[in-house]
């Protein structure tokens, strides 16, 4: 197990912060959907409390989760409360004249709710007079419709603030590549672990994302430049823009009359991904380090720090402690991997290079890989600056894992004397290359007996030793699905079930973008396609073209004289209910939800070229 003596275990601060203006608790700590389906449950957590550290988790990942596990309802200061411990990400409550103004209503609706109905027991029930999205991630918008509702918004009872560009990047992160990011998040989170010392013991960010009722209202309020202000309900907010940090769609802001920064994920009590290994846009960690000098320098009065992750910390020098950690953490991986890199050191080789961080900086608790880890954000910097390619004539045009894999154990003599070479390598330590040669093994024979439990052995090894909950989950996912996780058929058809609430929020532009990067290419290149789609409830006409295998949505009609060969009339409304698989268009037809003209067999065909997505894709196999 690796030893951590540069940290300070004596240090109790953060362990203090984390149960500090404790109001009261949800016991049990339990929240149901309307089915009575479990959606979020931190007392599977408890262990962590009641046990020591065993060997099968790093002391200081044990430590971070341990004090993750805090839930309740907190008071920040007077006026402003967080509800920890009902999801992954805090919701925070700020008491204005007439009601209450909520910041990211975590990931689901029933989470959000229940996090509402536990403040309103205890401050009594006031009216959401805003809602407040920091940022453009699912688990600070998704609740939305737990603590507010369409109505209340439309008719001007609650407003919705958003950072600039919020809605373009919700849905490009979370609708576009959202089935590829999902079936990766459930390695990254652990989504299929067992919680337990041999299991998840979380992910250093927070345990566990709630599994309820997603939804999304728009924001009818963009915050467009740092220093804009807002009073909601009597309470007065400073905004801070910081695009293309921690999301590409982010804001802090400043409570003046409370002397509270709200750091939005920006700042937390662990380093960050520079790029999640779920997969996103890579971030800029020069910028980063910027906006919280940023920080530093316009709210330098704030006595107390709260974010949308972990615990806040109390008083001015501590404030700017944590921000200058933070800030440093992420200016050294940005400044020493460019560094490097223009010394000719490739991604792989820089990380390598930068283990730990120097100084005073290495013994930082805030600064800790129990999210991101110094690795994978060095090779993220490299990404951002070079792309995938690392110069190298060799790299440039390789084989794909299943034939580089073949080839490797052809080389090396076989299977048997691959595992072999394995076996050598695990007793010697060195399962970084066991894991590599076993890979081979796999791709190139999956069913290779021998070579699938000595890499379940490896995995678990690795994962076991990890100070990174994300990195620990990935390894123990890997493990569990060398077990016998099934592989899905691929196949084609609707894109794949939606939630209603999320689907009623996009633009219809967006809707129909989202059709575009699930079109067969291939197969549709044998088509030329013309619908023309009039929506009666938004008063749109939009023009479907198939053509040289893409589809192009236009507003309007087709530009020169070809007619569409169908035209449907129909709601958007309906649109939503057939995407979310709560109707079809044969059922909607038939009853006359939507009208069509033209020859209807092209929306059968049209249908069949987009290809749903594989929910369950193999990842430790070919």
């Amino acid at each position: 197990m690796p030893s951590t003596p540069e940290l300070d275990w004596e240090d109790t601060t953060d362990q203090v912060n984390a149960t500090r203006g404790l109001v009261d608790k949800l016991e049990p700590c339990v929240v149901r959907n309307e089915a009575g389906r479990v959606v979020w449950d931190n007392d599977r957590w408890d262990f962590l409390n009641k046990d020591d550290c065993p060997d099968t988790v790093h002391p200081s990942l044990w430590r971070q989760s341990r004090i993750n596990t805090a839930q309740g309802l907190f008071e920040v200061v007077p006026g402003v409360f967080q509800v920890r411990g009902l999801d992954v990400s805090n919701m925070t409550i700020i008491e204005g004249d007439t009601g209450v103004v909520v910041v990211d209503p975590l990931t689901s609706k029933e989470a959000a709710a229940e996090a509402l109905g536990l403040y309103a027991r205890n401050r009594g029930e006031r009216p959401v007079k805003a809602v407040i999205y920091t940022h453009s991630h699912g688990d600070h918008f998704g609740g939305v419709l737990g603590v507010t509702t369409k109505q209340a918004v439309a008719a001007g009872d609650c407003a919705v603030v958003a950072p600039d560009a919020f809605m373009h990047h919700a849905v490009s992160e979370n609708v576009f590549a959202g089935p590829a990011m999902l079936r990766r998040a459930v390695y990254m989170y652990g989504r299929s672990l067992p919680v337990g010392a041999d299991g998840s013991v979380g992910f250093g960010l927070g345990q566990a994302l709630s599994t309820g009722t997603v939804g999304l209202i728009p924001p009818t309020e963009s915050i467009t430049g740092t220093g804009q202000e807002l009073v909601l309900d009597g309470v007065r907010l400073i905004f801070q823009l910081t695009p293309d940090t921690e999301a590409p769609s982010e804001m802090n802001f400043y409570l003046p009359d409370h002397r509270v920064l709200l750091i939005a994920e920006n700042v937390n009590h662990s380093l960050h991904n520079v790029l999640t290994l779920r997969g996103a846009q890579v971030r800029d960690a020069h910028a980063w380090a910027s906006y919280i000098t940023e920080s530093i320098q316009l709210f330098d009065e704030a006595e107390v720090l709260i974010g949308s992750h972990n615990w806040p910390t109390w008083g001015e020098d501590e404030v700017i402690s944590v921000l200058t950690e933070q800030r440093d953490a992420y200016a050294y991986l940005h400044d020493q991997t460019v560094r490097l890199m223009n010394q000719g050191l490739t991604g792989p080789e820089i990380a390598e290079e930068i283990q730990s961080f120097p100084g005073e900086l290495g013994k930082a608790w805030s600064v800790r890989g129990y999210y991101g880890s110094i690795s994978h954000n060095v090779k993220a910097v490299y990404q951002r600056y070079m792309g995938w390619y690392d110069g190298n004539p060799a790299h440039l045009w390789q084989h794909p894992p299943v034939e580089q894999a073949k080839r490797y154990v052809a080389a090396i003599g076989g299977a048997d004397a691959t595992v072999a070479s394995a076996r050598e390598a695990v007793a010697s330590g060195d399962l970084r290359w066991a894991a590599e040669l076993l890979n081979h093994v796999l791709f190139a024979e999956p069913e290779h007996t021998a070579a699938r439990e000595l890499q379940i052995a490896t995995y678990e090894r690795l994962g076991f030793a990890q100070e990174n909950g994300t990195w620990r989950n990935i390894y123990l996912t890997g493990a569990k699905e060398l077990r016998g996780a099934g592989q899905e058929r691929r196949g084609t058809g609707a894109p794949g079930k939606e939630s209603a609430e999320m689907l009623a929020a996009l633009t219809t532009a967006q809707i129909f973008d989202s059709m575009a990067v699930r079109l067969d290419g291939p197969r549709a290149a044998a088509h030329r396609l013309l619908l023309r789609w009039e929506f009666t409830d938004t008063d749109e006409v939009w023009t479907l073209l198939v053509g040289n295998g893409v589809l192009t949505p236009m507003r309007g009609d087709a530009p020169g004289a070809e007619s569409p060969q169908l035209t449907l009339r129909l709601e958007r409304a309906t649109l939503n209910q057939v995407l979310a698989q709560r109707t079809s268009f044969p059922e909607a037809i038939g009853s006359g939800a939507v009208t069509v003209a033209g020859d209807v067999t092209v929306l059968s065909t049209f249908y069949g070229l987009l290809e749903k997505p594989r929910r369950n894709f193999p990842i430790v196999l070919p």
